[in-house]
Order: structure tokens, then sequence, then C-alpha cells
């Protein structure tokens, strides 16, 4: 029978590479292996490495530094180690670029190049038996390779969210976010020209970075922004709703019923969906005001609109809008369609999974709550339905069991790290 890996993880994006800093760096003594979809030196976030764009959390709050802030593999070591760290702190922004933040990623990634399978697409997760460690689980990848290992962390990051009715086409021209470069890049393969009309569909940062974006790329087209709210919103960025991603504040969310979260999710949820920075917000509102003095208004935004019907066709995508507070319906067309429309949590939702899709074939040995979510420890362990089932981590997975440091963002990433170490450390005595 193969090696079995003391520790096994399915991905490697920040959260996991988060995880591999601290399992070396506090020296747990395990033998650990990632499993990464993507080459090696794929950008973090490339499908929307857009110009200027920035990452929103503060440069500290990185792979490693409120875990161990003298770690080599601090953001501020990296700009020193490259020598930008005075330019770095002489420039003239809040937060660091996107792409500056990509660079730091995979410099770190770099470091740990010997414990990561590039190019390894996962389609398969089993427990077996093993000789010597019993109840084990065997990990098989598209090329029928196979890997076992005693525990398991997935680390996939979130699902993309396609809404009803866009999940039903199958078209290059509908695109998610995540894919929204590349689909420009193969838009300007293919005849016919720049898009003259275009559809954003949603009301997040990115949705406003996105039209931003556009309408400097095709300055002749026509820019329109679809979304379920009135209007684009700012973001909550108050001290006192920042501390939602505070350790204190998921202990706190871990502990209270669903109810209870359902009141956290509504009161934190400004702070991270459905809304957008005030410079970005700002510098749409007054590129559009000066298009209405030119007299040529090319970016619009479209509130309290609902998308529900839509068709590929030859001449675009075609889809009706229902106004929510008159009730009135539009027929819109558009040669582009970029869905800025966020991503699945876990949970028993229209906008959730209820577990990652790559643990479908453990999925019956997982334990659920009486609302229908996924039963998760406060170290991050799934617990388990079937008795013999090998431990089980989801890292970066769980906003609904342990709230909104949980969102994808690099806020708690680095303590998660620890919370999720400590608990390996445990099961390896």
């Amino acid at each position: 029978m193969s090696h079995c890996h003391d520790v096994l993880g399915i991905g490697f994006g920040p959260a996991n590479l988060a995880l591999a800093i601290a399992l070396r760096e506090e020296d747990a003594g395990l033998d650990m292996r990632f499993l990464e979809a993507s080459a090696p030196g794929t950008p973090w976030q490339g499908g929307m490495m857009l110009p200027g764009s920035d990452i929103q959390n503060h440069p500290v709050r990185d792979l490693v530094s409120l875990r161990n802030p003298r770690s080599r593999y601090s953001f501020i070591n990296y700009l020193f180690e490259q020598g930008r760290l005075l330019d770095h702190l002489n420039l003239p922004v809040e937060f660091p670029l996107r792409k500056e933040y990509a660079q730091y990623i995979d410099w770190v990634a770099g470091h740990f190049a010997r414990y990561v399978e590039h190019g390894t697409t996962v389609v398969g997760v089993e427990v077996a038996e093993h000789p010597e460690h019993g109840s084990v689980y065997r990990v098989t990848a598209a090329d029928g390779r196979d890997w076992l290992a005693r525990t398991l962390v997935v680390g996939t990051g979130r699902a993309p969210y396609v809404p009803a009715p866009f999940d039903a086409l199958d078209d290059p021209r509908v695109c998610h976010l995540t894919r929204y470069l590349p689909t420009l890049r193969a838009l300007r393969e293919t005849a016919g020209g720049p898009p003259r009309e275009i559809a954003v569909i949603g009301g997040s940062q990115s949705a406003v970075e996105l039209t931003l974006d556009l309408s400097h790329r095709f300055p002749e087209a026509r820019v329109t922004v679809w979304a379920r709210s009135h209007s684009l919103r700012e973001k909550d960025t108050s001290p006192f709703s920042e501390e939602g991603y505070f350790p204190g504040f998921t202990d706190y969310y871990y502990r209270a019923s669903r109810e209870g979260k359902r009141a956290l999710d509504a009161y934190m949820r400004p702070t991270n969906y459905s809304s957008a920075d005030g410079d970005v917000l700002r510098e749409l509102y007054v590129r559009m005001y000066e298009q209405r003095l030119d007299g040529e208004e090319r970016i619009s935004v479209r509130g309290s609109r609902r998308i529900t019907t839509a068709e590929a066709g030859p001449d675009g995508i075609r889809f009706d809008a229902v106004e929510s507070v008159t009730g009135a319906t539009e027929q819109a067309r558009a040669d582009l369609v970029v869905l800025a429309t966020g991503f699945r949590d876990l949970g028993p939702g229209e906008r959730q999974d209820r577990f990652p899709q790559v643990l479908a074939g453990v999925a019956d040995r997982l334990a659920f709550d009486a609302d229908g979510y996924l039963d998760v420890s406060a170290d991050y362990e799934t617990r388990p339905s079937v008795a013999g089932t090998p431990p089980l981590f989801l890292n970066g997975l769980c906003e609904s069991s342990h709230g909104i440091g949980d969102a994808g963002s690099f806020s708690l990433l680095s303590i998660r790290a620890k919370t999720i170490s400590d608990g390996l450390r445990k099961l390896s005595r």
C-alpha cells in the first residue's frame, strides 16, 4: 500500500498556504502534502487582476502576522526582501494593490513548493483501510493517481454563485467574475469587434470595479449595472462593525443559535456583501456625472431589478428584468454579461452548497445539524455521523458556523490556521 500522509490538504490557496506555514513554524512534525488544481505560478485571483484594484484589508492581516508577527513570511518582510518596503510605505493608498499581494502570495508559496502537487484536480474522496493506521482517506486525482492520509483539510475556496436564469446558459458571452480577464482575452480573438452593450449583474465591490474597468477598456460601449438593491451603497467600515473580524466575534458567533446567527449576519452583511468601498463609488459617480455633462451617458445603474429570464442568441444575450418596487418589466440585450454575484457558502439555502462538492463521496459520513448545516466544531473539524470516519477539517469554508471572518477575506486567515494546526497536532499525539 502507498505511503500514508499525516495531513493531506485539498487546495493550496491562501487558506491552506497559511496552514502549511503554521505547521512548519510551529514544528508540528507532521508529514503534510497539498493537492492543487492550478499550475505553478498561477496568480491568486488572476481573473480579477484589474489595474489599480486593491485588497480591501490591512496588509498586516496577511498569511502569518496575527499568529506570528516575527515570521519571515509576512507581507512586510516580503517587501523588505524585494527592496520595496520604503517605496510601498510611501504609496498614497490605504490598502496594497491586488497585483502586489498576488506576488506576495506567490513568493510565499514558492517556499513550500516541495509540499505541493500542482496541476492535480481531485475527483474522488473515500475512506479506506490501512494496515497500520486503520481508517484513512483515499484521495484520487483526474489522472488516476491517489494519496492516502490520516487527516484531510479541505481548503478549496467557495464555489462561484451563478444565479438563475444565467445558470442555464452555457455561452462564452456570460462569465462569472472569476473568469473575467480570460473571457475578455477570448473575446478579442473572435470576430465581430468589441462589445457595445455590457451588463454587469450585482451590486458588490467587484461589480463597481468591473464597471469602471469595462468603461476604460471599451469607452464606446454602454455599461449597465443591474442590482437587486435600490442602488449601489457604501460598505460599513465603522471600527465597531469591523470588530466582527476579531477572534472574539468568531467565538461569539459560533456559540449563537441559528436565529442569533441570522441576526448577526444581517448586521455584518454590509461590511462585506452587496456594497463597495467609498473610493470606487465616488470614482464611478463622478464618471457618470461627467458623462451626463458631455451628453453621452454610457454608464447606468438599474437598481431594484431582478432578472427573470435569459437566453442566448446570434445577436447576444437577451434577458427580462422586473422592477421590484413597481412591478414593471423591461427587456434588455447585451454582447457581454459579467456576473459579479459572489460565491456559495455552506448550508441548505438556495445560494449555498450542503457540503464542498469534492467531498461528495464521503458526505454520508458527515453530520448535519437540525437546520441542515454541516456540524463543525469550534476548531473547524467536521463531526462524523459514522464511527471510524477519519478527521476532516474545513479551512476557509465555515462562514455559516463561524461568521463573517470566514467569508473568504484575509482578516482571520493566520489565526484560523493556528486553530487548525493546534487541532492537527492534538490528533497526532
